[in-house]
């Protein structure tokens, strides 16, 4: 490659990147509604110990996602932990300017050997969708817990209409069945597809799907469930320093309708916060009318899980070389 080139790359583009990233976060922020109110809500906050274990909550969230990764990578490419744990950071950086958050494989394969990162893709989408049936499942048993067991259902189904609230009940059973099919054979499915002629190229990097045992792919469906726990308990504990008054088992099956509709809604890192606001506001008034707390408490959980981890990720991203320095030109 000409050496024009990678400096451009190493010293122009990681800049760059950064730049826009920092630029966007900070429009995110600066730009919602009541700012001030809900930046003094966060302060007073700050002193409850409660917070406090939200926020290291952080470090097990995005630890246990490399602890994943590290996992999804060794049949390509061992790594060590503190490895991973950059490589994930750094995805947590572009994934913030992609829908869905859809975008993370482009920044972990930057800590992947330049040869290996094709194949490192379908990895990452494998370990994507292990956090996804989990999402799916787990919010599907909350809306059969709101609709069937839980006092409130009325209240929480007369949300939405009735078509709407039975099209996502339906459909999420649907996605969770698809989801464990898939997850469970997606070598079988891989290997069909590779049966098709312009597909067979793509051999060399999709292999690596179809050699993970059983026993592995539930480790890692393991670690997504962990990983789900930590970020739904980090929630609870952020709306109760709010002071948002909901008992805790219905809070936790809210919570998982609450990234049901999330996973569902097609979003892009500018118009996540207002969506996570709005929708948490709509499911938790069924309980508490601390609007305030709520858009608090969405704001603080974004900060904590996605805007901090994308900056730092940020930062990795500055300093990588992404084309080895004394590569031959």
């Amino acid at each position: 490659m000409n050496k024009n080139i990678k400096l451009f790359i190493n010293y122009f583009l990681g800049p760059v990147i950064f730049i826009v990233l920092c630029w966007s976060l900070y429009n995110q922020i600066i730009n919602q509604q009541d700012l001030q109110q809900r930046w003094l809500e966060m302060k007073q906050a700050w002193l409850r110990p409660a917070f406090w274990v939200v926020f290291f909550g952080m470090f097990a969230n995005w630890g246990i996602e490399a602890l994943k990764w590290k996992l999804l990578v060794r049949p390509l490419e061992p790594i060590g932990y503190l490895h991973a744990f950059k490589s994930v950071m750094a995805g947590c950086s572009i994934t913030m300017l992609t829908p869905n958050r859809i975008g993370e494989y482009g920044g972990r394969i930057l800590y992947i050997s330049e040869e290996n990162r094709l194949a490192a893709i379908p990895l990452t989408i494998l370990g994507s969708i292990s956090q996804l049936f989990v999402t799916v499942l787990l919010g599907t048993i909350g809306l059969f817990v709101f609709k069937f067991a839980i006092t409130q259902n009325t209240a929480l189904f007369h949300l939405m209409p009735d078509l709407a609230g039975q099209f996502l009940l339906y459909s999420s059973m649907l996605s969770t069945i698809a989801l464990a099919f898939f997850y469970f054979r997606a070598g079988m499915f891989i290997r069909i597809l590779l049966h098709i002629p312009y597909l067979k190229r793509l051999t060399r990097y999709l292999h690596f799907m179809y050699e993970f045992s059983q026993k592995q792919l539930l480790r890692i469906l393991m670690l997504s469930f962990l990983r789900y726990l930590v970020f739904i308990l980090q929630y609870v504990l952020l709306l109760s320093v709010m002071r948002v008054e909901v008992p805790f088992v219905d809070c936790f099956w809210l919570l998982s309708i609450f990234y049901l509709v999330m996973t569902m809604a097609p979003t892009i890192g500018f118009t996540e916060l207002p969506l996570r606001a709005a929708a948490s506001v709509q499911l938790l008034s069924v309980y508490s009318n601390n609007v305030l707390g709520m858009q608090a408490a969405s704001l603080s959980i974004w900060i904590i899980n996605l805007v901090l981890p994308a900056i730092a990720g940020s930062l990795l991203i500055l300093g990588i070389k992404i084309m080895k320095g004394n590569e031959a030109t």
